[in-house]
């Protein structure tokens, strides 16, 4: 499994409840850009309209060696996940304050192109802060004890 981009402000912001592997509908130079190894996750979320996951704001730029066949770069692309699981999810989105988000996208074993969604819930400010502290903290107590054992 190649991953080719990630979300990190995603882990930041949100707090990860379920996590789904979707296919993508992508066009042939969308494909080519991707094996490059360029995507951009960064503002990007799904929604279901008719019954389908549609993920917008998914930045994938335009293959520089293609000619006559270029794409949108912004442009949605559809998620290709099983009806069940789409009723779920639509079930679950439907709740008060929960959202899906792209995660990451990679190549599987087969060389398909995967993006992993998930079920979220946006974090409020002051449980980012009490992350914080608690990372500076535990930061803290293993320099005293790695200091201590120098002695």
């Amino acid at each position: 499994m190649r991953v080719v981009a990630t979300n990190r402000k995603a882990l930041r912001d949100y707090t990860v409840i379920e996590k789904y592997e979707a296919g993508l509908c992508l066009q042939g130079s969308e494909v080519k850009s991707l094996r490059g190894g360029r995507c951009n996750l960064d503002g990007s979320f799904c929604r279901i309209e008719n019954a389908e996951i549609i993920a917008y704001n998914l930045h994938i730029p335009e293959f520089e060696k293609s000619t006559a066949f270029k794409h949108n770069p912004r442009r949605e692309k559809k998620l290709l996940l099983k009806k069940k699981e789409i009723k779920r999810i639509w079930g679950l989105v439907s709740q008060r304050g929960y959202t899906l988000i792209p995660l990451r996208v990679y190549f599987n074993e087969r060389g398909w192109a995967k993006v992993e969604i998930a079920l979220c819930k946006g974090k409020r400010k002051y449980e980012k802060k009490r992350k914080l502290k608690e990372r500076d903290i535990e930061r803290e107590s293993q320099r005293e004890i790695s200091r201590y054992f120098k002695k």
